[in-house]
């Protein structure tokens, strides 16, 4: 069984995850997802659906995304070409750091994952052109629960280290969080 090493964030429950990487002349080898070693760590969820994205520029932006209960999703998070930073964005709104955000550098060198629980939004922008990313989520995609916040809403004040943005016409429009239905 492969080791990892879980890397704990300023919010319980988002968590950093590096695989461990055996490397030789070939190149390398990985175990990207094991739902027994996750389990040894704590993490126990069922992931029902693999998603993929690509980003063509530099500073493209992909959220803050999230799916409203009953069928909220924690996602597993990596990158598999380029580089992101991707943001967990506490939306709980009887948590202790609501509206508070955590960033985690997932590039295809480091092989980091980013695990985000229920309950959390899910931005990504790229810092490389032609940057992949791929990501496991624990319930299906339901349309009608899908909901956006605003990626620059001024109560998360994010800091996405640029001031040069590619955002989707959905994105640009989707509602500040004090005007959302986010029901967690």
């Amino acid at each position: 069984m492969a080791e990892l090493k879980i890397i704990t964030t300023d919010i319980d429950g988002v968590l950093i995850i590096e695989p461990q990487v055996f490397s030789d002349f070939r190149g390398y080898y990985m175990e990207s997802y094991s739902q027994r070693t996750l389990a040894r760590y704590g993490i126990n969820n069922i992931f029902v659906q693999d998603n993929h994205f690509y980003s063509a520029k530099k500073g493209t932006i992909r959220g803050i995304h999230f799916q409203n209960d009953p069928y909220a999703q924690s996602k597993l998070i990596r990158c598999t070409r380029g580089a992101m930073l991707s943001i967990a964005v506490d939306l709980r709104k009887n948590s202790d750091t609501y509206k508070k955000y955590v960033i985690a550098e997932l590039t295809e060198k480091n092989k980091k994952q980013f695990y985000i629980p229920k309950g959390f939004g899910h931005c990504a922008i790229s810092l490389t052109d032609d940057t992949e990313g791929q990501y496991k989520v624990d319930n299906l995609y339901y349309p009608e629960y899908d909901r956006a916040i605003r990626w620059n809403d001024p109560d998360i004040n994010i800091d996405y280290g640029t001031d040069k943005f590619i955002v989707s016409e959905k994105d640009r429009n989707a509602p500040l969080l004090k005007d959302s239905d986010v029901n967690f």
